[in-house]
């Protein structure tokens, strides 16, 4: 998808020596500058549900496998007992845990 654009005008402002005449605004250049879109965020429910899942990186997911690892997660522990289980984990393994959480994030977007 191409950014989006939106136009810019760059002005030049040039004053008279003295206290002569007031400033003289004058915009020669019209500029378009592209605005780029964050990619969509996914949502702390399906990070925390991903986390909470069996799936393991070494598993190589695909889009179905991820799908189905956060709707067996949510079904098994529900959405408070995924974040239960993410923070039990943040709190007795907090090295591991941010390396798992990075990974659902990425693969959960």
């Amino acid at each position: 998808m191409p950014p989006a654009t939106h136009p810019v005008r760059r002005c030049l402002t040039r004053r008279g020596p003295g206290p002569g005449p007031p400033a003289e605004s004058r915009c020669p250049v019209n500029a378009v500058t592209p605005l780029l879109s964050a990619p969509q965020a996914a949502s702390p429910a399906r990070c925390e549900a991903l986390f909470a899942s069996a799936l393991q990186p070494s598993d190589t997911p695909d889009a179905g496998m991820i799908a189905a690892a956060i709707r067996s997660a949510v079904h098994r522990f529900g959405r408070r007992g995924c974040t239960e289980l993410m923070a039990q984990e943040f709190g007795d393994h907090p090295d591991a845990a941010v390396r798992r959480m990075r990974w659902a994030r990425r693969l959960a977007a």
